[in-house]
């Protein structure tokens, strides 16, 4: 459960190399961006992702085995930072409580039922530069939008929240127009028809990130009537991930949010 006697190599000969003034720092940053993993046997951690790409490693714990997401939370927790673990259950939540028991985050670790992630949240700062709102549709829309919600605020952004505006009343939307306007990015879930995001797009200046959802009947496909509508949005600061991706849309909106 170490890096490989490879990597352990590649890592003493690069700062020897900086050592002896054969490369600056900031090119062995650059060659630590590409640099490998730790391999857990059924799984390789990325512990380069945040040096890479500004965002550490996500656990999608959807098909794994309770003590498989609690060996990656493990290990991921002790290199410090925040960690979370989406599409997570009870189960795999008690895993990772008692793999982290007696450690000094142990109080720290949480489940979020509703969003149903797994979240150690060490860095409380705010590193965006301005706040993400996360609106829903419906009442069912919400466990997809809390998930950006959390993916949001684990990755330093202030978020706001405004639940059960869809287009059905749109008067409720419309009483939070303040809000609107003061977000750097949205973030709009909808099941159904999917038109929630057109019209939210069509009232702001800054990017609409859409999240169709999986909620509807029949002919709504499981979201794919929803995906395609909003694919399909006549509002051009609209674009769209894939359904049910709270994650997603969490990420990208913090990524904007943190340029």
């Amino acid at each position: 459960m170490a890096f490989t006697a490879m990597n352990a190599q590649a890592l003493r000969h690069l700062f020897d190399q900086v050592r002896k003034k054969r490369i600056s720092p900031d090119e062995a940053v650059e060659r630590l961006r590409h640099l490998p993993f730790e391999d857990l046997g059924f799984a390789k951690i990325d512990h380069h992702r945040a040096l890479r790409q500004g965002m550490p490693e996500v656990i999608f714990a959807q098909g794994k085995t309770p003590q498989q997401v609690a060996g990656i939370f493990q290990r991921l927790a002790a290199h410090g930072g925040n960690v979370l673990a989406t599409r997570a259950s009870e189960e795999q939540f008690t895993a990772v409580a008692a793999a982290l028991a007696g450690n000094k985050d142990a109080k720290q670790v949480e489940y979020r039922s509703l969003a149903r992630a797994i979240v150690l949240k060490r860095d409380r700062k705010n590193h965006g530069k301005g706040v993400i709102v996360v609106v829903s549709a419906g009442t069912s829309d919400i466990p997809v939008a809390e998930e950006a919600v959390v993916t949001a605020e684990l990755m330093g952004n202030n978020v706001q929240h405004i639940y059960d505006v869809g287009v059905a009343g749109i008067h409720r939307l419309l009483a939070h127009r303040g809000a609107l306007a003061k977000a750097r990015v949205i973030i709009v879930c909808a099941g159904m028809e999917g038109a929630l995001p057109s019209v939210v797009g069509g009232l702001v200046g800054v990017p609409v990130i859409a999240v169709p959802t999986s909620v509807g009947y029949g002919a709504a496909f499981e979201g794919l009537a929803a995906l395609l509508g909003m694919m399909n949005s006549c509002a051009s600061n609209v674009s769209v991930v894939n359904i049910d991706n709270g994650f997603g849309a969490g990420y990208v909106a913090s990524l904007i949010n943190h340029r």
